[in-house]
C-alpha cells in the first residue's frame, strides 16, 4: 500500500508507512496496517481518513535552491526546508535526489516516484554538473587525480567523470565537475579525501536540463520540451551503462 500512495501522487514512501501504521490508510473499506499489502490501482480503492485517493495530475519542477535550505519535508531541528518556498496550489511533491545544506542549485521536485528514482539512479549515469569553488590554486594535477579517482579514509574510491578549471583567482579557484554516479556527499569527501576544502556547490546541470538564470529561491515547472529531453537523456545514458556491463 505505501508504494501504491506514492504512485497516486499522495505523499512520499516514507509518510506512506506512517499512515498505514497509525492505521489512518483503507483498502477496499477496510483499515490494513501492512505497507506491503499488495494494491492493484486500477481495481481497488485506497483510502486515507475514510477519502479515497485518486491518481494526481503529474508535477515536475526545478527549483534554484539556496544555500542553508535542507531538502526533508520537516526537520526536527526546525530548520528551514524547501518546501517553505514552494507557494501556489501544488499537489506533494518530493525532491529527486538530495543537495545538502550547505550545497545550492539545481532541484527537481515531483509527485512521480518512479520518474524520480530514474533520474537519481546511480546506475542510469545521468550526468550532473557542479560548479565548485575551491579554497586553493587548482592546477592540471589536480584534475588528473580527480579524474582517475581519489581513495577515501571509508576505503572506497571516488572519481569524476569530467573537470576542468572555470576560473582560478589567488587563493581559490572554481572547477566544473561532472558526476556519472550519486554516492553521498560524493564531491565534498572526493575532495576532502585530497584535504581540499569546498567554499561553494552549485549543482547547475543534470543531463541537458540548465538551471539557467533561475533566480535564488525560486521554482518553475519543465516545460514538455524539457522533460522529454530529459527522458530521452535518461534512456540514452541507460542504454550506455548496460553496454558497459
Amino acid at each position: 500500500m505505501a508504494r501504491a500512495l506514492s504512485k497516486l501522487g499522495y505523499c512520499s514512501r516514507s509518510r506512506a508507512f506512517e499512515l498505514i501504521r497509525a492505521s489512518r490508510v483503507g483498502l477496499n473499506g477496510r483499515i490494513r496496517g501492512d505497507p506491503e499489502t499488495p494494491v492493484r490501482l486500477d481495481r481497488d480503492r485506497i483510502e486515507v481518513d475514510g477519502c479515497e485517493i485518486r491518481p494526481q495530475a503529474k508535477v515536475y519542477l526545478l527549483m534554484n535552491k539556496p544555500r542553508g535550505v535542507i531538502t526533508t519535508a520537516a526537520d526536527e531541528k526546525d530548520r528551514k526546508t524547501v518546501y517553505a518556498l514552494l507557494s501556489g496550489h501544488l499537489p506533494w511533491v518530493g525532491p529527486v535526489g538530495r543537495l545538502d545544506k550547505a550545497s545550492e542549485g539545481l532541484l527537481l521536485l515531483t509527485n512521480d516516484s518512479e520518474w524520480g528514482a530514474r533520474v537519481s539512479a546511480p546506475e542510469t549515469h545521468l550526468h550532473k554538473t557542479y560548479h565548485v569553488q575551491v579554497a586553493c590554486v587548482a592546477d592540471s594535477a589536480l584534475i588528473e587525480k580527480i579524474t582517475k579517482g581519489v581513495s577515501t579514509p571509508e576505503g572506497g574510491r571516488l572519481r569524476a567523470k569530467a573537470a576542468r578549471i572555470l576560473r582560478g583567482g589567488e587563493k581559490n579557484t572554481w572547477l566544473e565537475i561532472v558526476l556519472d554516479e550519486g554516492k553521498n556527499r560524493h564531491i565534498r569527501r572526493m575532495l576532502a579525501a585530497l584535504e581540499i576544502e569546498v567554499l561553494r556547490l552549485v549543482r547547475v546541470a543534470i543531463g541537458p536540463l540548465a538551471l539557467g538564470d533561475l533566480p535564488k529561491g525560486d521554482w518553475r515547472r519543465l516545460s514538455e520540451t524539457e522533460k522529454q529531453s530529459l527522458d530521452a537523456a535518461i534512456k540514452k545514458a541507460n542504454h550506455k551503462g548496460y553496454e558497459g556491463l
